[in-house]
């Protein structure tokens, strides 16, 4: 009697206890079915987008009159054919600079010179934990020969206090200034000119014609960083008069031109940067390609886009349109999946006619192109433009690249383009100038599907939270033993005290597993980390070809990996049982893309994708011998496919095979890749070898792991 009321009156476990016992009993069906859910979720997202709009009213679009007419376009046309002449008599480009600097002294604007060095491309560590613009040289005492030159024009805003600025960038190559180059200069010029005219104008704008000669994120980045980071000299900087003319600059009548002080603005208040591109010889309208994308998936104000898009579409005519991956406007598998979602949603919307989830066909099919291209350059962490540089000091930049339509000869094309291009930067620069702080009313954390549909944070997150929630219930029931859960639930504290502490002693014994695994999961973090650092010796090696440095990554990773397991022991000679293993690894994911997301959500979501199916459903190979031979082939064919698809390299050949539309492989991309990563300083490099490729090798030791061992001495006992 008494040992049944010690039962009757024992408290039950809590409903989240029992609720967690019961997923982690049934870890593998949950698992499945997350993963599923996550990757149809992810399907559905260009369904979810919604349309873009205004969510800072003192914007106002549109609500000026342009100011810009056809005398600024007569404006344009003068200077494109003066500077036309100035370019193909120029040997080195410096008169190039020199005829802009005095076209900006005669519209009395103020002028200063930037002259800066290309930075380095060497691997080196401590340069993902810097800034890259810090690496840009400033060349004070003139003397090399191999410097950008960049012309600043800056206009004092009338009715401003110079605490705030605008800025204007037009790249162009000094070197051999391209016609389109001309073209962007005139059109940049012009709306220069008539800014300076402007009795509006609240904000100093600053006009930035930045020499890409050794690319356009350089001169912009090194200007930058001389803007913010400003050093001091006691002494005037020249350029020497016995270099070659070519490379002289001359500033009004002196032959010895002296580079003027570094002039400033206010606070940058929004950037942005126009090109015209290579006419194209088919459309029937002129079109704006928008460039958002910045270093480590940041992204400028969604209002600043905004602007712009109205602007051109309904003001000005012209056709917006954003990067997409053209080899999934032709997939055939992707218009299917398009007319299921269609069907799908015309049956929601019989239930309840406020679901609006379907989609046209080409809508769906478009849409798609334009998110995998805004995850895919977000996730590789790369600015797809020199606006990047200005999201480095958080400043919110948008790149414009124009593409006429016109034939270079039709004059009266290109005054219409001149006219419609300078109206639409004018009533950009007119809706930042009426803010009256920083963008902060719209998204910064949000995914394109479409020049005028976003997909914000709150739902982009939902397949992320499906592909991560199995994780903890996966390692805690691996941990513990799945199949004892529910008989650990009913068992009693009686029970456990008329065993005489046996299974404490027991629990604490098995405690000791864990540290073997940690331990397995310590080396192969060490190994990943030299790894990582292999490229900063491998690049000192003179004139190696691509394909050589990554042999010779391969070859030292391989040797160093078995070093370490001879001196610290490999994961099978410890004797750690492949559920542990898995355990370690799941854990280690969860920590790994949970951190990745705080830094570049598109990099952990594509990690995510790539990783946790291969993680999750990864058993040992041997273990499948007991199974039927349909099951056995079944999960021995998806374990070594997503473990094959887990490696980094075989990663890239997807994703190339995606976004280009190639399906080549070539050994030397890889290091490639890997060299245009670090040389960006993206926090994807980093992700990749200290999150994803522990992960991956942890996957291959539970594939490989000799699991009947461990069983058939179980048996034994």
């Amino acid at each position: 009697m008494k040992t049944s009321d010690k039962h009757e009156t024992q408290p039950k476990p809590r409903l989240i206890v029992r609720l967690g016992i019961f997923l982690a009993s049934h870890h593998i069906l949950f698992s499945v079915i997350c993963c599923s859910a996550g990757i149809i979720a992810l399907l559905f997202l260009p369904s979810l987008a919604k349309n873009t709009y205004l969510s800072e009213n003192a914007l106002i679009p549109g609500s000026a009159n342009p100011l810009f007419s056809t005398e600024d376009v007569i404006e344009a046309n003068r200077f494109m054919k003066e500077i036309e002449a100035v370019s193909g008599d120029s040997r080195g480009g410096m008169e190039t600079a020199k005829f802009i600097a005095q076209q900006i002294e005669h519209l009395g604007a103020e002028l200063c010179y930037h002259k800066f060095l290309p930075h380095s491309k060497h691997f080196h560590p401590l340069k993902f934990f810097t800034s890259m613009i810090n690496d840009m040289a400033i060349q004070l005492n003139g003397t090399g020969t191999n410097f950008g030159m960049n012309t600043i024009g800056i206009i004092r805003a009338p009715r401003g206090d110079g605490k705030e600025a605008i800025v204007l960038v037009t790249p162009y190559n000094s070197q051999r200034v391209q016609s389109s180059e001309i073209l962007s200069l005139a059109l940049g010029f012009s709306v220069f000119s008539l800014l300076s005219r402007a009795a509006w104008l609240s904000k100093d704008i600053v006009w930035l014609s930045a020499d890409s000669q050794f690319g356009e994120y350089a001169a912009v980045s090194a200007w930058l960083n001389q803007y913010h980071n400003p050093v001091f000299s006691s002494h005037s900087v020249t350029l020497d008069t016995k270099m070659h003319g070519a490379n002289r600059i001359y500033v009004g009548h002196t032959e010895k031109a002296e580079f003027r002080a570094f002039k400033r603005a206010g606070t940058m208040a929004a950037a942005l940067v126009f090109k015209v591109g290579e006419t194209r010889k088919y459309g029937d309208r002129d079109s704006v390609r928008m460039y958002a994308e910045a270093s480590n998936g940041q992204m400028p104000n969604l209002d600043l886009l905004n602007v712009v898009h109205y602007l051109a579409v309904h003001r000005q005519g012209f056709r917006v349109n954003i990067a997409a991956f053209s080899s999934f406007l032709s997939s055939a598998w992707l218009r299917v999946i398009a007319e299921i979602f269609q069907t799908l949603g015309s049956m929601l919307r019989k239930i309840n006619p406020d679901w609006k989830l379907g989609v046209a066909v080409p809508d769906y099919v478009e849409g798609t192109a334009n998110l995998a291209s805004s995850m895919y350059n977000q996730a590789l962490g790369v600015p797809t433009g020199s606006h990047g540089a200005f999201r480095d000091y958080q400043v919110d930049a948008v790149s414009l690249e124009f593409s006429p339509t016109f034939h270079v000869r039709n004059e009266n094309a290109k005054s219409s383009f001149l006219l419609r291009g300078g109206r639409l930067i004018e009533g950009v620069v007119h809706s930042v100038n009426n803010l009256l702080e920083k963008f902060h009313q719209s998204f910064f954390l949000y995914f394109l599907t479409a020049p005028s549909k976003f997909i914000s944070v709150g739902v982009y997150m939902i397949p992320f939270a499906l592909l991560v929630a199995p994780l903890p219930i996966v390692a805690a029931a691996l941990a513990a033993g799945s199949k004892n859960m529910e008989k650990l639930a009913d068992e009693s504290i009686d029970d456990s005290k008329a065993n005489g502490g046996a299974d404490i002693l027991q629990s604490k014994g098995g405690s000791w597993k864990w540290l073997q695994a940690a331990k397995v999961l310590l080396v192969i973090q060490l190994w990943a980390v030299l790894v990582s650092l292999l490229p900063y010796y491998i690049t000192q090696i003179p004139e190696a070809a691509p394909v050589q440095n990554a042999v010779i990554w391969a070859v030292l990773s391989i040797v160093m990996l078995i070093i370490l397991y001879v001196m610290l022991g490999s994961p099978y000679s410890a004797g750690v049982e492949w559920k542990l293993l898995k355990a370690t690894m799941i854990t280690s994911i969860s920590i790994g893309l949970g951190l990745m997301s705080i830094i570049n959500f598109a990099t952990a979501q594509l990690g995510a994708l790539i990783l946790i199916p291969m993680c999750l459903f990864s058993r040992p190979l041997r273990a499948h011998s007991g199974m039927s031979f349909f099951p056995r082939a079944v999960l021995l064919a998806s374990n070594v496919s997503l473990a094959v698809l887990g490696f980094p390299p075989a990663a890239l050949l997807v994703v190339k095979g995606l976004s280009k539309g190639s399906w080549t492989v070539d050994v030397g991309d890889f290091w490639v890749w890997m060299e245009f990563l670090w040389e960006w300083s993206s926090a994807t490099y980093l992700y990749l070898f200290l999150v994803h490729l522990p992960c991956w090798l942890l996957c291959i030791h539970v594939l490989l792991h000799p699991c009947h061992q461990a069983e058939s001495k179980v048996k034994q006992e």
